[in-house]
């Protein structure tokens, strides 16, 4: 018995269009395609994709869940890195509550904060962050952390979070944009990552080379691909092709 890709985003609320990116990455291919391109699943495919929806419940990343199922990764030591992820990720969440009790004292009459304990628990992220980095990219990358350290060294906190802010606004645009069928090649999708790399060049000069292994790190990063899989699963390759496009065409 087959299913067609309908039938099976309505039976496992997954998307037409997840399904579909699912197949582009070889995460999960239809049993076959007709020849009026409509994919047509069976119960291999079913139980499969039972398997990845359970993984990703599990809090397991594309990447991951794919080594799990073709058999390069035993899928306890899959989890056992992940509860490893999870435990770091408590202690850095343990250390952001602290810091955000701290404030909520402080804009209440308590002691005042400094700029050390305000933003307590983000430097170590940050230097996690550049450390994976230097690892892939080599020691010049250090000099990008060193500029933007340099530039908001003045900054206060209300400027941190509007610059998160400006961010996830644009993100949030980006995703309208994903969602609505915009291809990473359009002028629209570009004019949104020109004011990406504006935003980016606030902190570090992109310049193209820079800004396309950027894209990269949104893609293969396990934390800052974490972060665009929650606002869109689909996300970080699109955005990645868009940026690549983006930094040939107009950088």
């Amino acid at each position: 018995m087959s299913w067609s890709i309908s039938e099976v985003a309505r039976s496992s609320g997954v998307t037409t269009r997840t399904l579909r990116y699912y197949d582009a990455i070889g995460l999960l291919h239809p049993a076959w395609v007709g020849g009026n391109g409509y994919r047509w699943y069976e119960r291999a495919q079913l139980l499969r994709l039972q398997r990845i929806l359970l993984l990703r419940e599990l809090g397991l990343g594309l990447p991951e869940i794919a080594s799990v199922l073709d058999g390069d990764l035993d899928q306890a030591e899959a989890l056992r890195r992940h509860l490893h992820e999870l435990r770091e990720a408590r202690d850095r969440l343990d250390r952001l509550m602290r810091t955000v009790r701290r404030t909520i004292a402080d804009l209440q009459g308590g002691a005042e904060l400094s700029a050390d304990d305000l933003f307590d628990g983000f430097r170590e992220r940050l230097a996690r962050l550049e450390e994976r980095l230097v690892a892939t990219y080599g020691e010049g990358v250090r000099q990008h952390f060193t500029t933007s350290a340099h530039r908001t060294q003045d900054w206060g906190l209300d400027d941190h979070v509007a610059a998160q802010r400006l961010g996830e606004d644009l993100m949030r645009r980006l995703v309208e944009l994903r969602r609505a069928g915009a291809a990473p090649t359009e002028a629209r999708v570009l004019d949104l990552v020109a004011e990406h790399h504006a935003g980016v060049c606030r902190f570090w000069d992109a310049d193209r080379a820079s800004y396309t292994n950027l894209g990269d790190v949104y893609v293969e990063d396990v934390e800052q691909r974490a972060l665009l899989d929650a606002l869109d699963p689909e996300l970080a390759p699109w955005l990645r092709a868009a940026m690549t496009v983006f930094a040939t065409s107009r950088l």
